[in-house]
């Protein structure tokens, strides 16, 4: 059967998740011809619909609830009281408005939207339903899942992040299993409602892959605010009982067991690769994600990978973003150097937040550098003091040379790190950062302040 002109693209991109739609609106900007499949009625994929977008305003309500509630100490009266539907209603708002403008950005930019499962074919091509889409570039960014324990399947009871979006009530208690950036943003907000929150993490650390006095201090923060947190744990049997979910879990040398309303498990993503026919057309895998060379091409001709799918660093929204617009312009044939990924900030909107850009303490030293480092309490900071909030920075820098990683946890370190960002990424000495002036009274001192005290000339400490 002849290929229809309407079904001949240049760029045919499976999953319109952040890295999929990216990529197809940076291609359609190129002058490239592009369609678009994805198998959810609504664009967005796991970031808008499931991920980022809809936890971070759950952790707004969290928030929000945390301010009214401690607002004696800034001379208010005042008591907050949670309304779960609300929460959600604001929630859901917040999706729609999103979802709308990545679906008006498409339709603008004459992207072709083609909605069902795809499958990959030879030449390459890719089947939806009855129609083959043929294509000189075919871009799969698929996205991830959440994983489960062996043995576990979800439940009433037994949850992952996609079911705790939508729960029909909210917990009075609470055991989260796993302590990367999931796990801590819901036992975060879960203890903000007022649950009881059990963490568990099978690393010797909550926050594993943080530097260890990040770790350290988030934990002190933790127990502060009463989460009970425990690593180096590992969980034994979770099991639906008459009056919730019980855990059973192996920490410190002695055996425990929880019994709360939910179990949250948060282990981390898979890949979303079946039914996707990989095989066809010589795709191959690693670890169960999609292979990709620095420039993102898998090992089939004309076939990249970008986003969760992809056998890449970090499973985030601005990295799939960043890969997607890079495989658009590669595809318009534009040099677009390979991604440095120790250089793109990593973020986790917990209370309190933690932020962090470039090496830790560990990295460094295993790569050779002869470091220096400094620690500044917010403490010090005028701002955080009026706040209400406490934290860390740690800077990690070459001991002759720029800095390396900048580390932080405490109040809207989120928004701090897109300096830090530029810090590491431009190669900055410390003296040229102690050099720059920061607005006072503001939490960005802190970061100043920080350098400064690296360079031997500390102010507030």
């Amino acid at each position: 059967m002849a290929v229809r002109m309407s079904d001949d693209y240049d760029v045919v991109v499976i999953g319109a998740g952040t890295g999929g739609y990216s990529c197809a609106l940076r291609a359609a900007q190129l002058g490239k011809r592009v369609a678009l499949v994805e198998r959810d009625e609504r664009l967005g994929g796991t970031c808008l619909l499931r991920g980022c977008i809809p936890t971070k305003a759950l952790l707004q309500s969290a928030a929000v609830l945390d301010t009214v509630n401690r607002s004696s100490e800034w001379g208010v009266t005042a008591s907050g009281a949670l309304d779960w539907e609300a929460v959600k209603a604001f929630e859901q708002r917040v999706v729609d408005k999103l979802v709308a403008g990545v679906a008006g950005l498409v339709k603008a930019r004459k992207v072709d939207l083609v909605q069902g499962s795809a499958s990959l074919a030879p030449g390459p091509a890719v089947r939806v339903g009855e129609r083959t889409l043929s294509a000189a570039d075919v871009v799969i960014a698929t996205g991830s899942a959440p994983k489960l324990l062996p043995g576990l399947s979800v439940g009433e009871r037994v949850i992952t992040s996609d079911q705790a979006l939508w729960y029909p009530t909210v917990p009075a208690s609470a055991v989260v299993i796993g302590a990367g950036a999931v796990g801590l943003e819901f036992a975060s907000l879960y203890r903000s409602f007022g649950a009881e929150v059990t963490l568990v993490e099978a690393l010797p650390r909550i926050a594993p892959l943080e530097d260890e006095d990040v770790s350290r201090e988030l934990a002190r923060a933790f127990r502060r605010r009463g989460i009970q947190a425990h690593a180096d744990a590992r969980v034994q049997a979770v099991d639906e009982v008459p009056e919730g979910v019980r855990v059973v879990f192996e920490a410190g040398g002695e055996t425990r067991a929880v019994t709360a309303d939910v179990c949250l498990v948060a282990v981390g993503r898979g890949p979303v690769t079946e039914g996707l026919g990989l095989e066809n057309v010589g795709v191959e895998l690693d670890r169960g994600f999609v292979k990709v060379d620095g420039q993102l091409l898998t090992t089939a001709p004309h076939v990249w990978a970008v986003g969760d799918v992809a056998a890449t660093p970090l499973q985030l929204a601005h990295v799939a973003f960043t890969e997607g617009i890079a495989v658009a312009e590669r595809i318009a044939g534009w040099s677009v150097p390979d991604i440095d990924y120790a250089g793109i900030p990593r973020v986790t909107y917990c209370t309190p937040e933690v932020a962090s850009v470039g090496l830790t303490e560990a990295q460094a030293v295993e790569r050779g550098h002869e470091i220096r480092t400094e620690k500044l309490s917010f403490q010090g900071i005028g701002k955080a003091n009026i706040v209400g909030e406490s934290g860390v920075v740690k800077l990690v820098a070459d001991r002759n040379g720029p800095v390396l990683g900048v580390h932080m946890v405490g109040p809207h370190v989120t928004d701090l790190v897109a300096e830090a960002m530029l810090i590491t990424n431009w190669e900055a000495l410390p003296e040229e950062v102690a050099a720059l002036i920061h607005p006072h009274p503001t939490l960005s001192e802190a970061i100043g302040e920080a350098h400064l005290a690296l360079v031997g000339k500390p102010l507030h400490t």
